[in-house]
């Protein structure tokens, strides 16, 4: 359960974050060119600067430490 308020901001650049997590979980556990082939995963390029621009919109651009305090506090590890 929530423990922070968060802002509208604040918010949108969490979930932005969230789902940039999990779209380079994905793209780690989908393969990206034939069987036996090695090859780097592939994040749409989108995903990063949804994340990047919410970051910026909430005030949170080089303020990692208090957006993973909010990230935490928010949505807090099973």
């Amino acid at each position: 359960m929530p423990t922070a308020v968060l802002t509208d901001r604040e918010r949108t650049a969490v979930q932005a974050y969230l789902r940039l997590l999990h779209t380079v979980r994905a793209a780690f556990d989908t393969p990206s060119g034939p069987p036996g082939t090695p090859g780097a995963p592939m994040v749409p390029p989108a995903v990063l600067a949804e994340a990047e621009n919410a970051l910026a919109r909430a005030g949170l651009t080089g303020n990692e430490e208090e957006f993973f305090r909010m990230l935490r506090d928010w949505h807090p590890e099973p």
